[in-house]
């Protein structure tokens, strides 16, 4: 197997490097992709391998820094261990966007003329590390001109990365013996359509920005504190709520809703978190023609699976004994035409959460994605582990 090639990086800035001084990196960086070589005698179809080159974030690994008792010496909370699920579900629908493209350029079709993303339905099968590149198989199911489908699964080597610097994942890990199936998804495509009867034929309920005016109003969109980097009560009261921390690719804060919140039953309380993109992503292809509407899809799906689960803890009391919160489905619909998605300028995006159901230590999040003109773009929904800490019985120990 050979060394394989960059396919998309579109990255000419370490984030060191940045004007701002902001050391998170773009979404460019953090998603980017290595293609890797397909042994062709043993595959059958057209089958499509990558395998991502940057450490998946880690949830809570920037929790503690400035808080005061920590820095005195007193012991923390134990860290997050499991890579950040969204990372793996972004990057694994970027490599179906890949693999579909190529399928559809051997059809004829022009990149980019690729269909866009429709939507996405994803498992997790296993915890991510950080310490270890995710691998990608991706074989298109379907193509056709109008609408196509492609699966892909997901792995992790069993060993850490060869580089001891770890600060980015040559494409020689890949060499590094297979561990299990951590996560597979299924996409499909969606060739772009005009608007019935000349957008005369559309319906929605109102958009946040009008149902929620009086509190969003209230202060302009980035003055609302930043979206916390582990969503849990007793985490937030103990770090405090104006971290930032080192949440890669997009800026994200979250609007207070208590007060809407107080006295409502679960199903009808909702969260809400603003958030747009920390550097520009192109949508015409960019340098390498990899950067479409498609890129925006999944920088989208990155965001939204951010601290959902743990927001629902909260609301349902647990936030102060939180116990574990795992993703373990996830499915992402695109209502509109993919250019729709595409992430311009400074404008907020909005993203509306709510819990419709918890019980048998899960729970559910459906999230609304609105764009910062009021429209619709696509629907989250998730189910996972949504669990409050309980001391184990002793053997023998009754009830």
């Amino acid at each position: 197997m050979s060394e394989g090639h960059i396919v998309g990086s579109g990255c000419t800035k370490t984030p060191s490097e940045r004007a701002d001084g902001d050391g998170r990196q773009s979404f460019q960086e953090m998603i980017e992709l290595v293609e890797l070589p397909v042994d062709k005698e043993n595959t059958s179809g057209s089958v499509s391998r990558y395998m991502g080159t940057r450490a998946a974030w880690l949830p809570g690994s920037d929790l503690f820094i400035n808080v005061q008792s920590v820095r005195e010496g007193r012991p923390a909370p134990s860290p997050h261990k499991a890579a950040f699920g969204g990372h793996v579900y972004a990057q694994s629908a970027l490599a179906m966007c890949r693999a579909m493209a190529d399928a559809q350029e051997k059809e004829g079709v022009k990149r980019s003329m690729t269909p866009g993303l429709h939507s996405i339905h994803g498992f997790f099968t296993a915890a991510g590390r950080i310490d270890r590149p995710f691998i990608y198989t991706a074989a298109p199911l379907t193509v056709s001109r109008s609408f196509s489908t492609c699966s892909v699964t997901a792995y992790q080597p069993l060993s850490p990365t060869t580089n001891p610097e770890r600060d980015h994942f040559p494409a020689s890990d890949a060499l590094l013996p297979p561990g299990p199936t951590c996560f597979t998804a299924i996409a499909s495509f969606k060739s772009p359509e005009p608007h019935t009867l000349d957008g005369t034929i559309s319906a929605a309920e109102p958009p946040p920005q009008e149902r929620f005016a009086s509190i969003l109003s209230s202060r302009p969109p980035g003055q609302w504190p930043p979206s916390p980097p582990v969503d849990i009560d007793m985490l937030t009261a103990l770090a405090g709520t104006d971290i930032i921390g080192t949440f890669p690719a997009l800026d994200m804060k979250k609007v207070d809703m208590a007060a809407h919140n107080a006295g409502r039953p679960l199903h009808e309380q909702r969260e809400l978190i603003l958030y747009r993109l920390l550097e520009p992503l192109p949508s015409d292809g960019g340098a390498d023609g990899w950067w479409d509407a498609n890129a925006h899809v999944c920088a989208h799906a990155y965001a939204v699976d951010r601290n959902g689960l743990l927001m629902l803890g909260n609301l349902l009391g647990i936030g102060d004994r939180f116990g574990r919160a795992a993703s373990l489905s996830y499915s992402l619909v695109v209502h509109v035409n993919a250019a729709e998605a595409v992430m311009e300028g400074d404008g907020w995006w909005v993203q509306e959460c709510c819990f419709p159901r918890a019980g048998a230590g899960r729970g559910v999040i459906m999230s609304k994605i609105w764009s910062p003109g009021g429209v619709h773009v696509m629907t989250e929904y998730q189910d996972g582990l949504c669990r409050a800490y309980e001391e184990k019985k002793r053997p023998g120990e009754k009830l």
